[in-house]
């Protein structure tokens, strides 16, 4: 990846997810599905532990651009919460699902990240 051009919305997107993915799978979350359709919404990653799952949504950013959490606005969230439910109805009953958003930076080749848990 050239370290020099700016975040792409498509490539760097899915290397963040990529990126969020890796992180939270080492914090113990189990990777159950990316860029997940379903209610008219996508969801970038889907991921559950001892029967709790989290609906994520991936932003990636310049550094010092702070516009990922508003950029999951009423609208998105509507979408998002669609989603959810088309999830819960394909899947089963879980023990608790919430959506967490990923704010994620690439600054000189080191990734940074926030999760914003229960994040609406």
């Amino acid at each position: 990846m050239n370290l020099t051009r700016k975040l792409t919305a498509l490539g760097d997107g899915q290397c963040a997810e990529a990126f969020v993915e890796a992180y939270l799978h080492g914090d113990g979350w189990e990777p159950l599905a990316r860029n997940w359709r379903g209610g008219g919404a996508e969801v970038d990653l889907v991921v559950g532990r001892d029967g709790v799952v989290r609906l994520v949504e991936v932003k990636a950013r310049q550094p010092g651009d702070d516009s990922g959490l508003e950029a999951v606005g009423p609208e998105k969230q509507r979408r998002l919460r669609r989603a959810g439910e088309a999830w819960l109805a394909e899947h089963g009953p879980v023990v608790e699902i919430a959506f967490m958003v990923a704010l994620v930076t690439l600054t000189e080749g080191v990734w940074g990240l926030e999760l914003i848990d229960d994040a609406f």
